[in-house]
């Protein structure tokens, strides 16, 4: 097995090294917070569509079925019963009128997801959680300044730490 430098595990590695590899993991994790964010906007995006598909549909169904059926539903009204042909067209419209409702009530839903949807904040606050981290973190004491008897403790836990 070797560290994501490519030095064996085990072996020490120079304060270049060590900074080199924090560095790339610094990096990777920036491209994946970046990568989160995009697929959480890709989301939302997406549920604002549905919700825009949804709302057409409504309006769509609205205007251009109600000759049609209006006058079929009317006309089926009659059939069945011997009520006012004015009343029976009402009824074939309150019908359209309450498909185009449930439809609209669709949209609505899906609209809500997409306004609920936190996608972009959920990731501003990881970064700003990794930059208090960051922030908070403090170098490690040089060999130079430690005991003679705690600097192959100090060696062991950054080789303990890296793999």
């Amino acid at each position: 097995m070797s560290a994501p430098d490519g030095s064996p595990v085990g072996t020490e590695r120079s304060i270049g090294q060590l900074f080199a590899s924090a560095t790339t993991e610094m990096s990777a994790l920036v491209h994946d917070e970046i990568a989160l964010a995009k697929a959480q906007l890709k989301q939302d995006v997406k549920r604002g569509a549905m919700s825009g598909g949804a709302f057409s549909v409504a309006a769509g169904v609205l205007v251009f079925s109600l000759p049609m059926l209006n006058f079929a539903l009317a006309y089926g009204i009659r059939t069945w019963s011997d009520w006012n042909l004015a009343i029976c067209f009402l009824l074939s419209f309150a019908a359209n009128v309450l498909i185009a409702l449930v439809l609209a009530l669709i949209g609505v839903v899906f609209a809500k997801k997409a306004k609920k949807g936190k996608g972009p904040q959920k990731v501003a606050a990881s970064v700003k959680e990794t930059a208090v981290v960051l922030q908070k973190a403090k170098p490690h004491p040089r060999a130079e300044e430690l005991p003679q008897d705690r600097v192959p403790e100090a060696i062991e836990a950054v080789a303990r730490s890296s793999s």
